[in-house]
């Protein structure tokens, strides 16, 4: 049975998400602040975290940046906030998809099904592959495909879970352009909802941790008008 972290200080509203959760099949456990809910998901396995903005002791992002410093599993971020920086900040700091209050209980839990089936997915993918091919090396980068580790001339850098496999995805094919739509597809696939600008905050942040000057990127071309190509 698939276990769901709900981090949520309004009762009301998770315990909604439990029954609903628990109804199609899925085991859960509540934390009311940020400060027990960054416990719980470090301390306890989970395959997908619903983790609230706003929430006493400490926000949402803050705990998304924490967990994602150790985990790689799928983070959903809720909020009442429907402004586009909040939902820059939170992808920009590893959380995989973001939904606004209120929401339908029914997109709530297609949305935690889409994620948890996208991600066993990827890291099947990367197993099959890690036994023909154990890391990339492109330049300065090398990719370490069981471990899902990047290094920048021999420095571990760390990445988000979707950082990461957007450049694994981009450095194994490299030469070639993909439209912002295409990577939104492959990457996030159900879920994304059709916001390629997802895209373009995860390339953003891409850039900056692998290329040397990320304004006049060496690995991460943009090609104006059709998408992106990884250079070699």
């Amino acid at each position: 049975m698939k276990k769901i972290l709900i981090i949520e200080d309004d009762e009301s509203i998770a315990e909604l998400e439990k029954d609903y959760l628990e109804i199609t099949g899925f085991a859960t456990k509540i934390a009311l602040d940020g400060i027990q809910g960054g416990e719980l998901a470090l301390n306890e396995d989970f395959d997908l975290i619903l983790l609230d903005v706003m929430l006493p002791g400490k926000d949402g992002f803050k705990v998304c940046q924490e967990i994602r410093e150790v985990k790689e599993i799928p983070i959903l971020m809720v909020t009442a906030k429907k402004e586009d920086i909040y939902k820059i900040q939170g992808l920009g700091i590893g959380a995989d998809d973001y939904i606004v209050k209120p929401f339908s209980p029914s997109e709530l839990v297609a949305r935690v099904n889409a994620h948890i089936s996208r991600y066993e997915r990827l890291t099947s993918v990367e197993k099959n592959n890690s036994k023909e091919k154990s890391s990339i090396a492109i330049g300065r980068i090398k990719i370490l495909l069981k471990a899902r580790r990047v290094y920048i001339e021999e420095e571990e850098v760390k990445f988000a879970n979707k950082e990461f496999e957007l450049l694994l995805f981009l450095a194994s094919n490299p030469n070639i352009v993909f439209s912002k739509d295409a990577l939104l597809d492959r990457i996030w696939g159900e879920e994304s909802l059709g916001d390629n600008s997802t895209v373009t905050v995860h390339i953003n942040r891409i850039r900056e941790k692998i290329e040397l000057d990320s304004s006049n990127p060496q690995y991460i071309e943009t090609v104006w008008g059709a998408g992106y190509r990884f250079n070699i």
